[in-house]
């Protein structure tokens, strides 16, 4: 495996910074404390320029290299999850109810450790572009960004990010081209009736057999009306109705989730949901509310920055760590929006098999951050040579 031997020397340094993210954690856009700390490194470190402040707490900041030359941003998340967490490590959040469970603490210092190598040694030409951005996990602060313009603003030509991945081999490198992660949307369905006392159903609009109809023929979306060689996922997740056994009640909610890679079945997806919650309604005498939610597209990798990042990644990690066919995941991302924006792809990089995202007992392994930091630093050096 072939780490930068300079980044090699950081390797202490950025497991402190890692596990100093890890205890501190926030949420959202509220990342202010969080860019402090980045910024404060990256003052240390030397970079040329640094822009706080976009989408509330993101930064960008800017590294110089030797003459003229592309613009290539480097993209980390910032922000935690609103959980507890029960690792029992020394490192541990030291804030009830919000954990990095998701490795955006590992991403922010990868990204760090190939700053300080960046600024020390400027062996490029052109420009890096350093994206810490807050609200992956919700709002979509890559969007946001993109909305309030950064790639314009500071000529980004390319970009590229790395996810951890507890689901593979310590040190592997994983992506694909094309589509890597999925589309993500909600649906949110009410049906209201009229309530009553549930021993005389008679004088009563009960909203509880349509919520359940519906629910059954949700499933039809998936098994006959799409095309069974397209991915696509519709999961009901959630269902609230009724507060004691003697009520009907007045209304039942359902939630859901929606997970898909093409544009015009997302399009029927979201048709065919409120044609069945409407239609069951109208058979059973009741009305129905649907909200359809679209948030993250998917992250779709371009062909020509895959290839390369798959040849950086042979580069650090060897021709057996690193897999270019990828079989594309459902789970979802903001980076898609800068992907719609800019040229790049997104890469996993195994951390060993262990506690998945989002669990409570999820930690990042502070031993693969030196092999993603050097993935930015040799990915830099070989697009932007000197």
């Amino acid at each position: 495996m072939a780490i930068i031997n300079r980044i090699g020397d950081y390797a202490e340094d950025m497991k402190t910074w890692r596990r100093h993210l890890h205890m501190h954690p926030e949420l959202s856009l509220d990342c202010f404390e969080t860019a402090a700390f980045v910024v404060e490194r990256l003052k240390e470190f030397g970079v040329d320029e640094i822009h706080e402040g976009i989408a509330q707490s993101g930064v960008v900041a800017l590294i110089r290299g030797q003459g003229d030359g592309p613009v290539t941003g480097l993209r980390a998340d910032m922000d935690a999850l609103p959980m507890d967490e029960i690792t029992g490590a020394d490192w541990a959040s030291t804030i009830p109810g919000k954990m990095h469970a998701c490795g955006h603490d590992g991403h922010t210092t990868m990204l760090l450790g190939a700053a300080r190598y960046l600024a020390e040694t400027r062996r490029f030409k052109g420009t890096v572009a350093l994206i810490f951005q807050p609200a992956e996990e919700t709002v979509g602060g890559g969007r946001m960004m993109v909305e309030e313009g950064i790639m314009d603003r500071f000529g980004i030509q390319e970009v590229y990010a790395i996810h951890t991945d507890p689901f593979s081999e310590e040190g592997q490198l994983r992506t694909c081209s094309g589509p890597i992660m999925a589309a993500v949307d909600d649906f949110h369905i009410t049906v209201r009736g009229v309530g009553g006392h549930a021993a005389y159903p008679s004088s009563c609009r009960d909203p509880m057999p349509c919520a359940l109809a519906i629910g059954q023929a949700l499933q039809t979306i998936v098994s006959r009306n799409t095309d069974p060689l397209l991915p696509l996922v519709v999961s009901l997740t959630m269902i609230s109705g009724g507060t004691a056994t003697n009520i009907v009640p007045e209304t039942v909610s359902m939630s859901g989730t929606v997970r898909s890679f093409d544009p015009d079945l997302r399009d029927m997806v979201e048709r065919r949901i409120a044609e069945i919650a409407h239609g069951q309604a109208a058979s059973y005498g009741v009305a129905a509310k649907v909200d359809y939610v679209r948030n993250y597209p998917a992250t779709v990798n371009h062909e020509a920055q895959a290839e390369f990042a798959g040849r950086i990644a042979r580069d650090v990690v060897g021709e057996a760590r690193t897999i270019t066919d990828l079989r594309p995941e459902m789970g979802a991302e903001d980076f898609s929006y800068m992907l719609e924006a800019r040229p790049g792809a997104f890469l996993f990089l195994g951390q060993g098999v262990g506690p998945s995202c989002h669990h409570p007992a999820f930690d990042f392994n502070d031993d693969v951050a030196p092999i993603g930091a050097s993935f930015f630093a040799r990915l830099i050096e070989t697009r932007h040579g000197v």
